[in-house]
């Protein structure tokens, strides 16, 4: 069964054990690849798209929901944190619609928030979201979305704050903001979904129990990231949610693409998301 992740610090963790076959994966032998968020999201809409991948949120509710149902356990759900929009110099966002803007990719969760506060800014381009603060810097672009560690290490490059959009989608919004979750093929069937489910949270409850032998593993796929901006990125994405998304999870996906729906990023409500 193909399984694809990105090789960000919160991913990493929470597939350790499978990947390093530590805990008991009910017979399943896992193909694993690893890729940026915004090729996950394209490999899931292929022909040979895996059976598990991660996917950001957008790109789930666009209509990949047609052919993935969303597993209980491995999402990236966070509190007052999410994407962040950065620049080489303060402006007012107020001003937004005349900037040049980098984006982490089209169907990303952050180009959705970014769309449902600032529909007006139409002047955007896709960029492999680890070339997006040495862009901004140059003065090739205005500003530009930073997702992952970018939060953890743009003011080092000389960047400074416009928007945090968790904070912001928190403040006004009132849910926990739906980053990204991990989905499965429909045609698997639900039981063999389920057990997936069940094992991606066994994977994750193994590496809280046993982080210090996992971090080897994490750090090889964030070579120029220290090991307290790893650990910073891991506790800010993986927590409660990750475990299972519980009602209160799956309330804030489901709101996440009522927005989406308002501001025509997507057209139509997905139905039947989660196992049940």
């Amino acid at each position: 069964m193909k399984l694809s992740f990105s090789t960000c610090p919160n991913d990493t963790f929470i597939f350790y054990a499978i990947a390093n076959k530590k805990i008991d994966l009910e017979g399943i032998d896992f193909e694993i690849s690893m890729h940026d968020i915004d090729v996950l999201n394209k490999n899931a809409a292929s022909d040979d798209a895996p059976e598990i991948t991660k996917i950001s949120s957008n790109a789930y509710g666009i209509d990949l929901w047609k052919k993935y149902v969303t597993l209980d356990s491995g999402a990236a759900l966070g509190r007052n944190n999410g994407p962040m929009l950065v620049a080489a110099k303060y402006f007012d966002p107020k001003e937004m619609a005349t900037k040049r803007i980098l984006i982490p990719g089209v169907n990303t969760t952050a180009n959705l928030l970014f769309s449902v506060f600032y529909p007006d800014a139409k002047d955007k381009t896709p960029m492999l979201f680890s070339r997006i603060e040495g862009e901004v810097l140059s003065g090739n672009y205005d500003c530009g979305l930073l997702i992952h560690e970018g939060r953890f290490t743009y003011k080092e490059r000389g960047l400074v704050k416009i928007i945090d959009f968790g904070e912001q989608w928190e403040q006004v919004m009132h849910h926990p903001i739906p980053l990204g979750t991990i989905i499965a093929r429909r045609d698997i069937g639900i039981d063999t979904a389920r057990k997936v489910s069940r094992i991606i949270r066994r994977s994750i409850e193994y590496a809280y129990a046993h982080t210090d032998e996992a971090m080897p593993y994490i750090r090889s796929y964030a070579r120029e990231l220290s090991d307290d901006v790893i650990k910073s990125h891991i506790g800010l994405y993986v927590n409660d949610f990750s475990i299972d998304l519980g009602a209160e999870g799956k309330e804030a996906i489901t709101f996440l693409y009522q927005k989406a729906k308002e501001v025509g990023m997507i057209d139509e409500m997905p139905t039947e998301m989660f196992l049940g």
